[in-house]
This record gives structure tokens, sequence and C-alpha cells, in this order.
């Protein structure tokens, strides 16, 4: 079966026949000095790694992949064949390689009798990118132990379409710096608190602050790090402070919840891994009661309701909310809804961790904070909760079968809807409709793909035949379009009419923004996503421009008046969406 998408063999048969003479797997001998002077440092950032990918799809996938020989030898394993320095020496003048009677490359050309174009346009960093891919990809074909065949390397050919929409926004605020060498923020969350009158809105920062925002001055209101000894955010990956909500009837009972990280072994967990499998650090839920809900700084007492262990430091309990939707003697009033993710179980040997209702990983629970009918006796279970009544299946459970659930919300425009984004793995980035009992199939599957944890880690394959049992997106785009997507908001309010009923969400590291309208969010059908753009004092642009370096790190926000912003999380910058207009971009 062809490892390559068929759209992306469109390019003239020979025409990039890029490393066509490399491999030696292809012949004998080894040059085993030159792998050992190499250091062999390859890019391995998602954004380098992207690049890389649509650079490969665009000069060597017509003619090369990494299960087999196509026009071109098969590369799995390239990057520990031969050095790195040969690699680009190659790709830049081939044919000076020949003639200088480099073995290896007059091997090869005796083989395959042509000459493959020389490719010193590549700039230094498209180089670098290109070897990071080849190098990820090579290396995860060794790991197919199932010898897994038809992996996809572009899985959504068709590119997602502009909208020739722009989003108009101002600055907001600045959040102060929580360090003092870059990132010097790493704002993650914001929502309003309706309190006392006053228009406020809270901000947390993942070193540990949440921030009371009124017009734009920031202060901080709690500072977890300081009352929480054993709170670590290292080694980053979203680790520290995770999310926060405040109860429905807050101005009541002064009742809010925090999520943080702590070292391994810190205390015994609700929910543990094997005896067996080491534990990278515990995720904690906390319920905090303050003594005046009206005080502008907090002041009260944290009580802990729930532990669990994780198998690695990344894929943690990412978002907790109330649904914002249900009014006070509804079923679901003052019920807690927590994103778990696999905390990278699935890929370091304990994928049944992350596929079963057996296990609290990969899910979004639902909990209430004032009962005590939980094993632990600190929460309570409702009786509606899907898995209550099944033998061994964790009752908390509202639906699983997530890589990375790190966000998500409540349609308030109409229509009630909860949608969940999950941040994938090398190949689809999904939007999914919340559904009380589905399995969005993590790890066996990726967006509307079949994911193999024993075959190639970067790539999806096709659906088998007759596929049953699983809740697919109703969104979903690749790692052509972005690398990890950040969820949004549908656009509530009628002072943008262009904007009503759109469901806005981005890209984390790239900062693309999307959307997609709620009306064709429905279960069973793919939504159109489209591109917007940005327009800032006056001139179009986009984030990457707005913020240093190289990652934007995009999260959205709700103001006090339900006003959507936008944040950039490692320079603490907020912006507020001001409008949004048609243009011809």
């Amino acid at each position: 079966m062809n490892f390559i998408h068929p759209l992306i063999r469109r390019l003239i048969p020979g025409a990039f026949f890029l490393l066509s003479l490399i491999s030696c797997r292809e012949g004998q001998g080894s040059d085993t000095a030159e792998v050992r002077a190499d250091s062999r440092i390859y890019r391995g950032d998602e954004m380098s790694l992207q690049e890389g990918r649509s650079l490969f799809n665009m000069h060597c996938a017509s003619c090369h992949n990494f299960k087999q020989q196509e026009i071109g030898p098969n590369l799995a394993g390239i990057t520990t064949d031969v050095t790195k320095e040969w690699l680009i020496s190659f790709i830049s003048d081939p044919a000076s390689k020949i003639k200088s009677g480099d073995e290896r490359a007059v091997r090869n050309y005796e083989k395959y009798k042509m000459y493959m174009p020389a490719f010193n346009s590549l700039g230094e960093d498209d180089m670098e990118n290109l070897l990071g891919f080849i190098n990820g990809f090579s290396k995860g074909e060794k790991r197919n132990k199932s010898n897994r065949q038809g992996g996809l390397l572009d899985p959504l050919a068709k590119k997602i379409p502009k909208a020739h929409l722009a989003l108009v926004i101002e600055d907001a605020f600045q959040v102060p710096a929580s360090s003092e060498t870059a990132p010097l923020a790493r704002i993650n969350k914001m929502e309003p608190l309706a309190a006392n009158g006053v228009k406020q809105a809270f901000i947390s920062d993942l070193r540990g602050i949440l921030y009371r925002v009124v017009g734009d001055t920031v202060l901080t209101y709690l500072d977890l790090k300081s009352k929480i000894p054993e709170f670590i955010d290292q080694p980053g990956f979203g680790t520290g402070f995770g999310s926060f909500a405040f109860h429905p009837d807050f101005q009541a009972n002064g009742l809010l919840y925090t999520t943080h990280t702590e070292p391994a072994q810190t205390a015994i967990a609700d929910f543990t891994l094997p005896d067996s499998s080491s534990t990278a650090m515990q995720w904690v839920l906390s319920e905090w009661k303050t003594k005046d809900p009206a005080a502008e700084v907090f002041d009260g007492q944290r009580r802990e309701l729930l532990r669990i262990d994780m198998k690695t430091n990344v894929h943690g309990m990412q978002e907790i909310k109330f649904n914002p939707l249900a009014i006070k003697g509804s079923p679901d009033y003052g019920l807690l809804y927590i994103s778990v993710g696999d905390g990278g179980a699935a890929l370091s040997g304990l994928p049944d961790m992350a596929n079963s209702n057996k296990h609290v990983w990969g899910s979004i629970l639902r909990i209430d904070p004032s009962g005590h009918n939980s094993k632990n006796g600190q929460y309570g279970i409702p009786e509606d909760n899907p898995y209550t009544s099944q033998d061994g299946a964790v009752p908390e459970i509202w639906c699983r079968g997530f890589r990375n659930p790190n966000r998500f919300s409540w349609d308030q425009s109409g229509s009630g809807k909860m949608l969940i984004s999950n941040i994938g793995q090398h190949s689809v980035e999904e939007i999914n409709l919340g559904i009380p009992g589905a399995d969005y199939g993590w790890p066996v599957r990726e967006g509307t793909f079949l994911y193999d944890t024993e075959a190639n880690p970067e790539l999806v394959y096709p659906l088998p035949a007759g596929d049953t049992g699983y809740t697919y997106p109703v969104a979903q785009y690749d790692h052509d379009e972005g690398n990890a997507v950040c969820g949004g908001y549908v656009y509530a309010k009628d002072d943008i009419p262009l904007l009503k009923g759109k469901y806005i969400f981005g890209d984390i590291p790239r900062g693309t923004l999307f959307y997609s309208e709620i009306d064709e969010m429905e279960a069973g059908r793919q939504a159109k996503v489209y591109k917007l753009d940005l327009e800032y004092r006056g001139k179009l642009t986009d984030l990457v421009n707005l913020v240093p370096g190289e990652r934007v790190d995009l999260r959205f926000g709700l103001g006090p008046d339900h006003s959507l912003y936008i944040l950039t999380k490692a320079n603490g910058k907020v912006y507020k969406i001001i409008g949004c207009h048609e243009t011809h971009s």
C-alpha cells in the first residue's frame, strides 16, 4: 500500500528526487566513524516539524516514504545511518558529491542511474526543519512494531480556506511578569465573575497566580505558590496552576476551585498508576472558601478534593468549569466538569490506561463538590453520570477517549452545545461535541482516522471498513495548518453581527485563528473550518508579528461583559476583539 497520500503524488516523478542517493540501507558498508563524529542534533519542536513536513510534501513525497522503497529508497532510520553534515552536503549539491568520488554517493548513483537537482536554494532554517521532520518520522517508523502500512502524511489534503473576515482587536491590558527570564509570563485562562455589581474578570498564570482584572487594572487575588508549599510549575508543558472556576453561587458561598501540580508521591493519590509504573507528578483539585466574596484579595481556607497520579509531565488536568447555562435547581447546577488528559500514558507503555472507562485518564469528569459519596468522601458523584451503574467503570466520567482535552465551553448563543478541543499527537487537531457517555477514541483514533500505538507514532491511518463505536470530531484540521488546537467560544453577543453564532478557536503555537458555524457542528458530520484575518491598529497583521519569538502561545478568554479576548501566553498580552469586517485578502 502506498504510504503517501495520493494527492501529494501529483509532483513530476523524479523531478525532486531528494535524498534518493542517501540510504545506506540500500547497499553494503557503513560510515561508522562519520556517524560517531556527528552530533546528531535535530530540531524537534512542533513548529519546525510542521515546516519540515510542508517541505517534505512539496519536494520529497513523490519519491520517498518511511515504509518501503518507492521511486526512491525507504527513509526509515536514515538519520541514524548517515551524518547530518553528510545529508546537508549531499542535498545542497548532489552532483558535486558524486564527482568528488564519495563512496556512498557513487554507489547509489550507479544503482539509480540519475542525478537529483541541487537544493542549494534551501536556506539554513528550511534545511534544519526538513531534516528535523525526516529524523522524527524515520525514527518513528523504526518503532512500527505492528508493521502497519498505509500511514498518511497529509490526512486532510484539502486546505482550510480564508473566510475573508478580519477580527479587529485592540490592546486591553498587560499582565505583570511572573519571572525575570523568558517566558516572562505564562497566562493561561481568563473568565468573568459577576459579583456585587463590579465588572471584573480573573486571569491565571501557570506559575501560580490568579489575578483580578477591573478595567485595565491587574492585581493579585490569590497566590497558590505561597499557600501550597508543594506547588510546582516545572518542567513546564502545562504544569503549574492549571485552571480555576468560581462556583455559580460564589457571591453567597464564596467557593473557588483550582487545579495545580505537585511532585510524585507528595500524598496518596485517589487515582493511581499500576505498581510497576513510575509517576512523574500529581495533579490536585482544590476548593477554596473565602471569608468575604466581595474582597479584592482572597482570604480563606483550602481543602483538597481530588488527586491524580500522572505517568509523565504532559496532558494533565487541563480545564475545570461549571456549566454557565445551568440554572439553580436544574440537575447540572453546581456540578464541576474536569478535563483530564492521558498523562502521556498512551505512548509510554500504558495505552490501556487511556482506553477504558475503568480509568480516569483521557476523560471529562463531572462531580458535585458539595457531595460526599465519592470513594474519598470529599465530593459527590451525580447519579445521572453515564457510568454510575456499570461495574468497574469510573463513575466520575462524563465522556472519554481524549489525548489532551485542554479546553471546553458551552455555546451561550442558543444551542447550549458543549464543545471540547482535543490536542492531537502529530496529525489531527479536534473539536468535539460533548456527549455524555461518548468515546472519542484515543489512543486508537485521532480525528477521523485510525491511530496505532504499536505503529509509527507520527502517523495516522485510514479507518477500517465498518468502523463503529466511536464519536468523531465535529471539526478538525491537520498539521499542515497548525500544531495544537486551542478551544475558544461561540460568539454570543449581538454587537458584532458577523461573529454571532461562530465558534472561534485557533492554533496555540502558530496563533492561526479559525471559526466554524455552530449550526454546522452536529454529531456525525464535519463542520467547515475557515481561517480568520486579524486587524490591529488599522492594519492587517497576524499574531506571529505581534508576539516576539517563534511561538505565539494563543489562548482565548471571556471578559466581564462576555466579550471575547485573545491572550498571548508568554508575553502576558491581552487583546479585546472589538469588531469584524469583510476583507479582500
